[in-house]
């Protein structure tokens, strides 16, 4: 019986999951004020998604340090967002579990006060 529901849990996690397209993320972060944001375009929020998540916003990495990486800016447990295992600053105020959304609005805000900190777009 706990084997049918492990997978339907798992098959509901990876239906949430949403992978864009290089042109999608683009007018999303566009239509969000990303392009030019900080003074960095939408090629550098873009290239910045790829090379991180791979466009997926349920992508979860583990560090070294203990600490964890989520959705599509792989944004860090540690100094962003809070993961409840993590001693964290949380500036952006939220739960990493926000991150992993379909819906990137949560991940785009928090991506702007990364990069309001001296380190910018190098944060990552």
């Amino acid at each position: 019986m706990k084997a049918p529901l492990l997978l339907l849990l798992a098959l509901l996690a990876i239906a949430d999951a949403k992978v864009f397209t290089r042109c999608e993320l683009a007018r999303k972060l566009k239509a969000a004020g990303m392009d030019g944001y900080h003074g960095y375009g939408l090629a550098n929020w873009v290239c910045l998604a790829k090379w991180e998540s791979s466009y997926n916003t349920d992508a979860i990495n583990h560090n070294t340090d203990g600490s964890t990486d989520y959705g599509i800016f792989q944004i860090n447990s540690r100094w962003w967002c809070n993961n409840h295992r993590t001693v964290t600053a949380n500036a952006c105020h939220i739960d990493c579990s926000q991150l992993l959304s379909p819906n990137i609005d949560v991940a785009i805000q928090c991506a702007k006060r990364v990069v309001q900190d001296p380190n910018g777009i190098g944060a990552w």
